[in-house]
């Protein structure tokens, strides 16, 4: 069974730094890709990034290029998130797809709760 935890959200003033990250279980992260995205109040939700664990190439929105680094480490998925701004404030979840990497949230079956992150000052 597929389980994937949030962790790390928070408030933090703008230009700050925050981590988060996905604790996976029940999933052979060498089939499978491991997505961000994040999602504020009646809006859909967007990809931030994503990681395939076989050629650690990953994908980023551009909106956070530059900003956001994926990466892992065993059965763990980090987001580290640096120079936040106002507009990054959302509901983090993290998800799985098996193959190949995407930002298009329907491609991902099974999806963490969701962690919040507020940049504010």
């Amino acid at each position: 069974q597929v389980q994937l935890v949030e962790s790390g959200g928070g408030l933090v003033q703008p230009g700050g730094s925050l981590r988060l990250s996905c604790a996976t279980s029940g999933v052979p992260l060498e089939h499978y890709a491991i997505g961000w995205f994040r999602q504020t109040p009646g809006k859909e939700r967007e990809g931030v990034s994503c990681l395939r664990t076989t050629d650690r190439v990953p994908l980023y929105a551009e909106s956070v290029k530059g900003r956001f680094t994926i990466s892992r480490d065993k059965n763990t998925v980090y987001l580290q998130m640096n120079s936040l701004k106002p507009e990054d404030t959302a509901v983090y979840y993290c998800a799985t797809v098996v193959g190949i990497c995407y930002l298009d949230y329907k491609m991902f079956a099974s999806w963490g709760q969701g962690t919040q992150v507020t940049v504010s000052s």
